[in-house]
C-alpha cells in the first residue's frame, strides 16, 4: 500500500480506536447518574465498569488468533459492529443487570478492537516503518483521555441524559466501519483453518474467573475466605487445563511456541507495569484530584495533561527517530527509566502536594508510558512471521490489559484500606470512632469531610509506591532484551518446514557477467560482487484481493530486462534489482490492465504494492 492508502485506511482505525477509548472515558463520569436513575446498587456500579473490562480482557487473545486465520479486514469490521451494538443496547437498557450485561457484549467488541489495530498496523505497514505512525495512536490516547470526561459530563449535565453517553458512540463507530470498507485492503492468507475452541473456552474461563476475584475480593468478601479459594482454584485449574490443549493443539489460540522467543516473553513482562501505570494513573489521579484536592471532574481531567502530552509527544518522537534509524531498545530502557522515576515521584505525594511539581511528576511518567507502550509491541512483530502476527500482538496487548485491570483492582483494595486506616486514626484522635469514616463527602460534616479528603491525598502515595516496584520488572525485561534491527519488509510468507518452504522462480534476461551460474536460485548474485537490492511487495486488486500468478518484471532505466518472477498464493512478489538508479516496475496478469511504475533504488530493499485494475474498468460505455 501506498503512504496515502495507508494514511486513508489509517483514518478508519484511529477513528474505532478513539470510539472504544471514549466508551470508557465518557461513561465514567455518567455511572453516578445512571446508578441513580436506575436504582442499581455499590455491587452494580462496580461491575458496569467490571463486565467490559472482563470481556475486552479474556477475548484478546481468541481475537488475535481468528485474525491469523480469517481476513483481518472482516474481523476488524465484525469488533465494530459488536460494539457499536453493545453501545446502542446499553443506551435503552431499563435496568442495572440489562447495562451490565450490553456492557460486556461491548467488551467483546472493545477486545477486538484493541487486538486487531495492531496486527491490521503490521500487516500494512513494515516494521522500520511502522514507529512513525505510533505518534497518531498516541494522540487518538490523548484525544479519548482529554476529552472523554469533558463530553460525559457535557451530555449529563444537557437535556440529552446520560443514555446519549451510549449513542454518542454509535455514529462515530459506523463511519469507521465505511471508511474502513473502502480503504483497507490486505492480503488473505488461504490457509486450513482449525479453531482450537477448546482451549480458547478454557482460557477465557481461566481468565474470567481470575478478574472477577481480583474485582470483588476484599469487597463482597474476604480477601482470605473460602470464596478466594474457589475463584483462585478454579482460575488455576482452568489455566492448567487451557496450557495442556494449547501444547497439543494443531492451531493453538494461544501459541505456547512463542514464549520459546526470549523477545517476547521479556517483552510480555515488561508490559505488565505498563498496564499498571496506564490504567492506574487514570483511575487513581481522576479520585486523588476530585476527592483530596476538591476538583471537579471536568477540572480533574484537565489537570491529567501533562500525563497525557507526555505520552503523545514521547510516542510521535521516538516513533519517527526509529524509523529512521531501526533501533528501538535505547528507547525502550530510556521508557523504563522515567516510567519508574515517575512512579516514584508520584510516591511522594500527599493532600498538600504542589500542584506544579505534580504536574512535572506526570510529564516523566507519561514520557516513559509514550517510549515503552508501543515499542514492546513493535519488537514482538519484528521477530515473528506473518502466520503468528495475530497471536503475538494480542498476548502483548493481553498481558497489558491484564496487568492493568488486575493492577488497578489490587491496588484500588490497597487504597481503600489505607484510607480507612488514615481516616480512623486522623477520627480516633479526635474522639471520633472508625465507624466515621464514610467516603460519601456531600453527607459529612465539613471537620471530618477535610478528614477524608486528606487520607485520600495521603494514601494515594502508598498505591504509586507499590506500582514503582513493578515497574522495576519492566526495566529488567528491556535491558535483557536482545535488541534486533527492524525489518524493512512485511514478511508476506508463512514460515514452512525447509522442504515444504514456497519457492519463487526468478527469471534474469540480460544476465550481467557476475551471475551465478550454479543451483543457487537464479538472479541473485555475490554480494560480494554485485550488490542486490530485492524490490518486494504484494500486487492486489483495488478491492485489495491478492494477484496470483501476476508478471513482474523489473528493467533498468534503458530498457533492458533485469528481472522477472510471478507472484505467489497470497499476491507477494520479490524481484533483485542490481546496483542502484532509476529501474522501471511492469506488472501484467489476465483481464488486468499493465502496470509500469518507476523506481529509484538506493542498494538496499525497496517495499513497493501494485494496485492492478481490471481492463474492463478502462472501457467507458456511452
Amino acid at each position: 500500500m501506498t503512504h496515502r492508502q495507508i494514511m486513508k485506511a489509517f483514518s478508519g482505525l484511529l477513528l474505532a480506536l478513539l470510539v472504544a477509548m471514549l466508551s470508557s472515558t465518557i461513561v465514567s463520569n455518567a455511572l453516578p447518574t445512571i446508578l441513580a436513575d436506575l436504582h442499581g446498587s455499590q455491587g452494580q456500579y462496580t461491575w458496569v465498569v467490571t463486565a467490559t473490562l472482563l470481556t475486552s480482557t479474556a477475548t484478546t487473545p481468541l481475537w488475535g488468533k481468528l485474525s491469523d486465520l480469517f481476513s483481518k479486514k472482516m474481523l476488524y469490521q465484525l469488533a465494530i459492529v459488536i460494539f457499536t451494538l453493545g453501545s446502542a443496547l446499553g443506551g435503552i437498557a431499563q435496568s442495572m443487570p440489562e447495562l451490565i450485561a450490553y456492557r460486556a457484549l461491548q467488551g467483546i467488541g472493545l477486545g477486538g478492537l484493541q487486538a486487531l489495530i495492531q496486527v491490521v498496523i503490521a500487516a500494512m505497514i513494515a516494521p522500520r516503518d511502522r514507529g512513525r505512525y505510533s505518534g497518531y495512536i498516541g494522540a487518538t490516547f490523548a484525544v479519548a483521555t482529554v476529552s472523554g470526561p469533558l463530553v460525559g459530563g457535557l451530555i449529563v449535565d444537557s437535556p440529552l441524559g446520560w443514555r446519549w453517553c451510549f449513542w454518542v458512540c454509535v455514529p462515530v463507530a459506523v463511519a469507521a466501519f465505511i471508511v474502513l470498507g473502502r480503504t483497507l485492503h490486505l492480503p488473505v492468507l488461504k490457509r486450513k483453518v482449525k479453531i482450537d475452541w477448546l482451549g480458547a473456552t478454557l482460557l477465557v474461563g481461566g481468565v474470567a474467573l481470575l478478574l472477577i476475584w481480583i474485582s470483588l475480593a476484599g469487597k463482597s468478601f474476604a480477601w482470605g475466605s473460602w470464596t478466594t479459594v474457589a475463584y483462585v482454584g478454579g482460575a488455576l485449574v482452568s489455566l492448567a487445563l487451557a496450557l495442556f490443549v494449547e501444547s497439543r493443539a494443531s492451531e493453538p489460540v494461544l501459541p505456547l511456541r512463542l514464549f520459546r522467543n526470549r523477545t517476547i516473553t521479556l517483552s510480555v513482562l515488561g508490559t505488565l507495569a505498563v498496564g499498571t501505570a496506564m490504567f492506574g494513573g487514570s483511575v487513581f489521579l481522576g479520585q486523588y484530584y476530585q476527592i483530596a484536592r476538591g476538583f471537579s471532574p471536568t477540572h480533574a481531567g484537565l489537570m491529567t495533561l501533562p500525563l497525557v502530552l507526555g505520552l503523545f509527544l514521547s510516542s510521535t518522537v521516538s516513533g519517527q527517530v526509529i524509523s529512521r534509524t531501526g533501533r528501538t531498545k535505547p528507547f525502550m530502557v530510556a521508557g523504563a527509566v522515567l516510567l519508574l522515576a515517575g512512579l516514584g515521584l508520584l510516591s511522594t505525594v500527599d493532600h498538600t502536594t504542589n500542584l506544579t511539581l505534580m504536574g512535572t511528576f506526570l510529564a516523566v511518567m507519561g514520557i516513559g508510558v509514550g517510549f515503552l507502550m508501543q515499542n514492546l509491541v513493535l519488537v514482538v512483530q519484528n521477530t515473528v512471521a506473518m502466520q503468528d502476527m495475530g497471536s503475538a500482538s494480542s498476548v502483548v496487548t493481553f498481558f497489558r490489559t491484564l496487568g492493568g485491570s488486575a493492577g488497578v483492582s489490587a491496588l484500588g483494595a490497597v487504597l481503600s484500606a489505607q484510607v480507612a486506616t488514615n481516616v480512623s486514626a486522623a477520627l480516633g484522635g479526635k474522639g471520633g470512632s472508625a465507624g466515621g469514616g464514610s467516603l460519601d463527602l456531600k453527607a459529612l460534616p465539613e471537620p471530618v469531610r477535610a478528614v477524608v479528603r486528606d487520607a485520600y491525598g495521603d494514601a494515594t502515595g502508598k498505591v504509586f509506591l507499590i506500582a514503582a516496584c513493578i515497574a522495576v520488572v519492566t526495566l529488567l525485561a528491556v535491558v535483557l532484551m536482545k535488541e534486533t534491527p527492524l525489518r524493512a519488509s512485511l514478511d508476506l510468507r508463512e514460515e514452512k518446514a525447509p522442504e515444504e518452504a514456497e519457492t519463487m522462480e526468478l527469471e534474469p534476461i540480460h544476465q550481467p557477467k557476475h551471475a551465478r551460474t550454479d543451483d543457487r536460485p537464479r538472479a541473485w548474485f555475490e554480494p560480494e560482487q554485485q550488490p542486490v537490492s530485492p524490490v518486494h511487495g504484494v500486487v492486489l486488486t483495488p478491492d485489495g484481493v491478492p494477484i496470483v500468478g501476476a508478471a513482474v518484471t523489473l528493467t533498468d532505466a534503458a530498457g533492458h530486462q533485469v528481472a522477472r518472477t510471478s507472484t505467489n498464493d497470497v499476491g507477494g512478489y520479490r524481484v533483485p534489482a542490481p546496483g542502484s538508479g532509476h529501474h522501471i516496475l511492469i506488472t501484467a496478469a489476465p483481464e488486468h490492465a499493465p502496470e509500469a511504475v518507476a523506481l529509484d533504488l538506493a542498494g538496499r530493499p525497496l517495499h513497493h504494492d501494485v494496485t492492478m485494475a481490471r481492463a474492463d474498468s478502462l472501457v467507458s460505455v456511452h
